[in-house]
């Protein structure tokens, strides 16, 4: 609960100075915020497990539906009001606990109910230009808005749609010690369930059965309920899709003898997340057409890793994963000529069409990628990136550059003149049905440079070695 104090202060900070810039009264006003809300699954009664709204989470790490929570800027008192539930709750549910309960529970200054909140509001004015600050803004990622809170009687407040969202996105882009104390433990867990993961894979396996193998991990050991995201469990040229796993493509194929899997997933503890990709052949050993490309993957991956510091430009290590691949492609023998030229006609984007990284907290693709006056670069694989910032102390951010031979685009980069020159295609026709490699870590921006929070294996030798059950890590004589 203290992380979520000291979250409510930074936000009490930045809203005050805010307004202070804008020449409006700094202490006249309530922050105010309503949490998520359960929802039946279509018109049964069934209700899936609840997972609380982010920005609500941030502030007041309250893992029950239907709150509401404000932030009193005069004073800095912070409120709960929880639901007033029906006598059956108790039948079905568990006990009934009063506002006092979540007072103590969640460490605020005041606990009420919900319907107590026009009141609480009332008492809370001191004249003037009183105002009721709600949360709405868009989500770069999604494009969908917030939701500002809403309750009976809020039409006899002043409020203000404009100030809150883009305030409290940027609070949560740089993360505290505490906040980075949990993305370190969320990460461990994590790591540890993809090592489980690859001593565990088998030709002849389903691909769900590694997923499964990555949901017991995390939660069984580190008690790790929900995931970041739905696992992608790609194998052979399944890899090849960004986004596989989904209810169309169910993890459901039978990994083969030379296949190669491309394993996405990542669990979530109080909400805060991971995202960790690994990348491994399924019988245990990289053929020589693997290597090359897990090769070109690992060494942009570490040339990004090693370059990131405050006041470095995030497209700058895109586009330097991106050459680091082209170079290592044109090496392999699959493409020729100037590596300039072929990153000035965004060859890079055939190979690596999504970004190389996105910010991360309480969501996967985490708030203020994008924040007032800047804009997505309209080229191609540029246009996918989550951020285009100057890297700053606090971010954290993936690292996962990846290398695809996707049907569709290098079709399009065949019968394209100004790319096809640069594709030696005989060549590539051995690797197009080798789907993808990508190598995905969750890094945080430090004063001089970067820590890697995840801990997996990455050179080729670890990983051959721990799924031929090698312990993690190596030990000296095992390195």
């Amino acid at each position: 609960m203290a992380l979520h104090a000291q979250n409510r202060q930074k936000l009490l900070d930045r809203m005050r100075a805010q307004l202070e810039a804008a020449g409006r009264d700094s202490t006249n006003g309530v922050i105010l915020l309503q949490g998520g809300e359960e929802q039946n699954r279509y018109c049964s009664d069934h209700v899936p497990l609840f997972r609380q709204e982010s920005y609500f989470m941030y502030l007041f790490g309250v893992k029950e539906p239907g709150f509401f929570g404000a932030l009193e800027l005069y004073t800095g008192k912070s409120f709960l009001f929880c639901p007033r539930l029906n006598p059956e709750y108790a039948v079905w549910l568990g006990k009934i606990q009063p506002p006092s309960y979540f007072k103590e529970l969640y460490e605020v200054d005041s606990g009420h109910y919900v319907d107590e909140i026009h009141e609480v509001l009332k008492d809370s004015q001191r004249g003037g230009d009183w105002t009721l600050y709600l949360l709405h803004g868009q989500n770069t990622d999604s494009g969908s808005f917030s939701k500002p809170a809403s309750f009976q009687g809020m039409e006899m407040f002043n409020t203000d749609l404009e100030l809150l969202h883009p305030v409290l996105s940027e609070c949560r882009v740089h993360k505290s010690k505490l906040e980075l104390d949990v993305l370190r433990y969320v990460n461990n867990v994590s790591s540890e369930a993809h090592v489980q993961v690859m001593r565990m894979a088998k030709v002849g396996m389903k691909e769900y059965q590694l997923e499964s193998t990555f949901l017991h991990h995390v939660y069984m050991y580190g008690g790790c309920r929900y995931c970041s995201y739905t696992c992608i469990c790609a194998a052979g040229e399944n890899s090849s899709t960004l986004h596989y796993g989904h209810a169309a493509a169910p993890n459901d194929k039978v990994m083969l003898d030379g296949d190669m899997a491309l394993l996405d997933m990542g669990a979530e503890y109080h909400c805060y997340g991971s995202d960790i990709t690994c990348s491994f052949p399924v019988n245990g050993k990289f053929t020589e057409e693997q290597r090359i490309v897990y090769e070109a993957v690992l060494d942009a991956q570490k040339a990004v890793i090693g370059a990131m510091r405050p006041g470095v430009s995030w497209v700058d290590m895109h586009k330097l994963a991106e050459q680091q691949i082209l170079q290592a492609l044109k090496h392999a023998g699959i493409l020729r000529g100037d590596v300039e030229a072929m990153m000035k006609i965004r060859l890079g984007a055939v190979f690596m069409p999504h970004g190389v990284g996105h910010f991360l907290g309480l969501d996967t693709h985490d708030t203020g990628g994008y924040p007032k006056g800047t804009s997505r670069i309209l080229e191609p694989g540029l246009k996918s990136l989550r951020t285009i910032r100057i890297l700053e102390e606090g971010m954290v951010i993936t690292v996962e550059p990846g290398c695809y031979f996707i049907e569709p685009l290098l079709e399009e980069a065949l019968q394209d003149p100004a790319k096809s020159e640069f594709l030696v295609k005989q060549v590539l026709e051995k690797f197009r049905r080798l789907g993808g490699v990508r190598l995905e870590d969750n890094v945080v921006l430090t004063a001089d440079g970067c820590e890697n929070l995840t801990k997996c294996p990455r050179e080729i030798q670890e990983v051959e070695a721990v799924m031929a059950g090698g312990a993690w890590p190596l030990s000296k004589k095992g390195a």
